[in-house]
């Protein structure tokens, strides 16, 4: 298809016009970590007392290295007034311009409710009280948090006020309660006392000056920007359940199954963004799962695989390794009961132990019953499921249900971790293409803000545009390749619409020897054994035309092996083991033939990885059977990667493309890092934390990997220094010296950690230098961020439709101008091609910047590594090393996944000792200086 050149219609080109450069650096004192930095605990302000969050400040002046005095690490600020490389490209974005009155006060009240309610609970009562006490509130409309903070246009007549409001609602007894052992099924109105308090009196001013001057040291007011963030969603409240800053509707009546009983829902994003434009609402589409609301047996019978015959089995009972799993799940979701009248929800709080038919309860005369009994005594209800637990609903004051009386309520955010099938139903909800999303957003846009709809943001001065913002993208042009000298084709530049490439023609930049492996078949029947000869001959075959040397024979024969030999660990190291030693310890690969994805994949990986010391490639057996020319040619890739090849390389070195930066004389190391936590439910596993580096120059094409479990959740990596330590020695074996820069590409870090992640990172790697007397590298540290709700779309001209209006933009898209920060360093950049649904470019920020890129030169290079791929003929979305570390620590996560194990399955529900991270198995020397992991 035409290239970028000739597609003239979709935008025009802008003519390169570099800044003169600036003199070179030198070095100076490193940038030091304050000692006294601490995160400040949440707190209430009195009355004018500001909470504001710090914003960076700008470098010194010239280029010389930050001076040591600086009191905090700054934020580094846009150097310049944005890229000019690349050709323009008319865009809109899903911002929509907010305007608020800086004079506009918000008055905010710290509302106190006696006893604690539910945060349904809490919005009836704040709307109660709204509605009887409009004289008090001076005829105001609030807006409320659901927590503690409630935001009026109008002071209040007092700044103390004490009220009471009643609520019809059911009695909070349970049906059975051990404890009282009496019930009560009538409505009560129940008393809450509600105490509201003037904290603050908050003014705009300071928000204003945030965004129109262009001046160090002024903070963004979070305070006031999280008032506005709640009177903004405020109208929507009323009807739709909040997760996160997601919206979804109450009634669930879009709902779509997805299995496992659970539903996709599909809501609205919405948060507000300081940019260069001013003030603006990001509007998007937001999917997640929510629990099917149904009844516990069913529900049960959806959930789990062992359980799905339960309604046929109503003498079933659960093994202690079931219960506990049940438990588990269940924990804290809400349930109501069926066999009287009431809208009390209960929150589960774990399964009895006995059964349902042995459970007792003592009622008031000291009488002990029998559930079962009670039940039918006084809702003539026999109890079906008898050999099942109760549900315990409480925990100061437990009370006992059994489970086919309780429903699952509606509206409550499934937090279990989802199977590759449900994931995927999710994400087929939200494949619109682009155009189709964009009028979905629109009309979000102007149902919750049009004329009229939205009383709470009139009454506070804020009005919300209707329009998309517009703004013009640039268009990077794609690097030019370099492949191996062996084929027929040795260089080429993608000019493809989707940029891709193929490699029919010509070799890998650096082939791999590999001459000694083997082949082992888990599972599959005779017929799908027969596709393996024709399997081996073609994977050589397509390994030789791509310049890599695969061994036409394996050291041993294939093996066929049971697929339950992935259920048990030990066996199947030694099956390894001897597969090993039949290659007299030099088996440099494992093809891993198998019948269907298996749980047993996290031990082949760590099993081969930590104790054979052999790096292993999967594949399916399905695969096999159909054996596509581009199947074959990526396994191939895969197999050159893990085992020290080269797939392709930037035909002109980073060098050549930065001089004023980069030097052939002064190597340089890119690093990433991620952090990865375990599932919602999972309350006891460790995070697990991977970090990469680059260990050639000036290809920087190679990377290996270091990683680590650390404390339960917790995101700033621990011990970075010692695996920055370890991977600074390996590039010294690797390039004969020290990384005169380093260019750190930190993942998964959200805006609210910005500075804690840069002060304690930044320390960690400098700490990691000081090993190295004198040593000093110059470090660019860049957040990416792909977990966001930008989108962008090609903008018709002149209000009419175009040929690419239901397109992705292109790849090597680039917009650092209107929707992007005020003052600091970032920018969005789309390096693929989106084939389904609406892409999502990836969020570059820059909190720290030594080596003093200029905006064309930072963008330049992230997009170019991203063709540097190892696994793909195509750019990525993802600057390789984040990517790499990625997947090195997902690698990790699967390290503590033991198909032996029940730990996977239950959980510590009740904990009296600390958490102890379980530290990874140690990766083999003969395989932890390659890329195993991608």
């Amino acid at each position: 298809m035409a290239g970028a050149a000739q597609r003239g219609p979709m935008w025009t080109h802008r003519p390169s016009k570099k800044p003169p450069p600036p003199p070179h650096a030198v070095t100076a004192a490193l940038l030091p970590l304050p000692q006294d930095a601490k995160t400040l605990p949440h707190k209430k302000f009195s009355i004018h007392e500001k909470k504001a969050s710090d914003v960076g400040m700008d470098h010194a002046n010239g280029h010389h290295r930050p001076s040591s005095n600086h009191q905090r690490s700054p934020i580094a600020r846009r150097p310049d007034s944005g890229g000019i490389e690349g050709a323009v490209i008319p865009l809109s974005a899903n911002y929509f311009l907010v305007r608020f009155s800086p004079d506009q006060k918000i008055f905010q009240y710290d509302i106190d409710i006696t006893p604690h309610p539910s945060k349904e609970t809490a919005r009836m009562i704040k709307n109660k009280l709204v509605q009887e006490n409009s004289s008090v509130l001076s005829g105001a409309l609030p807006a409320f948090d659901g927590r503690r903070d409630l935001y009026s246009a109008i002071e209040f007549q007092e700044n103390k006020a004490e009220f009471f409001v009643n609520l019809p609602v059911a009695s909070a007894r349970c049906p059975v309660d051990k404890k009282n052992g009496h019930m009560l099924d009538k409505q009560n109105f129940k008393v809450f006392k509600v105490n509201i308090r003037l904290v603050s009196k908050l003014s705009g001013e300071d928000l204003n000056k945030y965004l129109t001057e262009d001046k160090d040291g002024i903070s963004l007011p979070q305070d006031y920007l999280h008032a506005l963030e709640v009177i903004l969603r405020e109208g929507a409240m009323e009807s739709s359940v909040l997760v996160g800053r997601s919206l979804y509707p109450r009634s669930m009546g879009e709902a779509r199954e997805i299995g496992g009983g659970a539903v996709g829902l599909r809501g609205f994003f919405q948060s507000l963004r300081p940019t260069k434009q001013g003030l603006a609402l990001n509007v998007d589409l937001s999917l997640t799962a929510f629990h099917e609301s149904t009844g516990m047996i069913l529900y049960l019978q959806k959930r789990f695989d062992f359980l799905k015959d339960l309604s046929h089995q109503k003498t079933r009972a659960l093994s202690e390794e079931e219960r506990r799993e049940v438990e588990k799940a269940l924990k804290n979701i809400q349930v109501r009961v069926c066999h009287r009248e009431t809208d009390q929800r209960y929150h589960v709080h774990s399964l009895t132990k006995e059964t349902t038919e042995n459970l007792k309860f003592r009622d008031r005369s000291a009488k002990d019953l029998m559930v079962v009994d009670y039940f039918k005594e006084q809702y003539n209800h026999d109890i079906q499921f008898r050999n099942m637990p109760c549900l315990q609903i409480g925990r100061s004051k437990p009370c006992y249900v059994p489970m086919e009386l309780c429903v699952v309520c509606e509206g409550q955010k499934f937090l279990g971790k989802l199977s590759d099938e449900q994931t995927s139903k999710v994400l087929r909800m939200g494949c619109q293409r682009p155009s189709e999303r964009k009028g979905i957003i629109k009309g979000i846009v102007e149902e919750e803000f049009g004329a009229g709809s939205n009383s709470y943001a009139d009454q506070f001065n804020l009005q919300v545009s209707k329009d998309m913002t517009q703004l013009s993208g640039r268009v990077l042009l794609p690097p030019r390749l370099k492949f191996g000298s062996g084929g027929r084709i040795t260089d080429m530049t993608p000019h493809r619409f989707d940029r891709q490439w193929s490699l029919l023609d010509s070799h890998v930049t650096d082939g791999s020897k590999i001459k000694n492996w083997a082949l082992i078949s888990f599972g599959g029947t005779p017929e799908q054994h027969s596709y393996i000869p024709k399997f081996v001959n073609q994977l050589s075959s397509r390994c030789e035309q791509l310049g890599i040397l695969l061994n036409k024979k394996p050291v041993i024969s294939p093996l066929f092996e049971r697929i339950q030999l992935l259920n048990n660990p030990g066996i199947l190291e030694s099956k390894l083991g001897k597969i090993q030693e039949a290659a007299s310890g030099n088996l440099q690969l494992l093809i891993c033939v198998m019948e269907r994805r298996h749980r047993g994949y996290a031990d082949l990986k760590r099993i081969a990885e930590t104790s054979i010391g052999v790096v292993t490639q999967c594949c399916l057996y399905p695969n096999l059977s159909k054996l596509t020319v581009q199947f074959v040619a990526n396994l191939a890739l895969k197999m050159n990667a893990k085992l020290g090849g080269c797939n392709v390389s930037l035909y002109n070195s980073l060098p050549c493309q930065i001089p004023r930066i980069f030097s052939d004389e002064e190597p340089v190391m890119f690093m990433g890092a991620d952090v990865t936590h375990p599932h919602p439910l999972d309350d006891s596993s460790p995070s697990v934390v991977a970090v990469v580096a680059s260990m050639n120059w000036p290809a920087a094409n190679k990377y290996i990997s270091r990683m680590r479990s650390q404390t339960h959740r917790k995101e700033i990596i621990e011990h970075l220094d010692v695996m920055t330590g370890e991977l600074l020695e390996e590039f010294l074996k690797e390039v004969g010296k020290l990384p005169g820069r380093i260019i750190f590409f930190r993942d998964g870090v959200s805006e609210t950690q910005f500075d804690k992640v840069l002060k304690e990172e930044m320390h960690a790697l400098r700490v990691a230098c000081l090993r190295y007397p004198g040593y000093k590298p110059l470090t660019t540290f860049v957040v990416v961020q792909k977990r966001h709700h930008t989108r962008l779309f090609h903008r018709e001209k002149n209000g009419g439709s175009t040929h690419y209006s239901d397109q992705n933009i292109p790849p090597g898209t680039v917009v650092d101008t209107v929707i992007t920060h005020p003052r600091e360093f970032d920018f969005y950049l789309c390096s693929h091609w989106g084939t389904k649904g609406t892409s999502r470019p990836t969020h570059y920020h820059v909190l720290l910047d030594e080596n003093r890129f200029q905006s064309d030169e930072v963008q330049q290079l992230i997009h170019n590594l991203c063709y540097t791929f190892v696994r793909c003929t195509r750019p990525v979305s993802l600057v390789p090393p984040a990517y790499y570390a990625h997947l090195a620590a997902y690698r990790g996560r699967l390290y503590l996944e033991r198909s032996d194990s029940v730990a996977t399955s239950c959980t510590t529900l009740y904990r009296s000792t600390p958490l102890q991270t379980t530290p990874l198995p140690k990766v083999s020397d003969s395989v932890k200086r390659l890329m195993f992991y991608c």
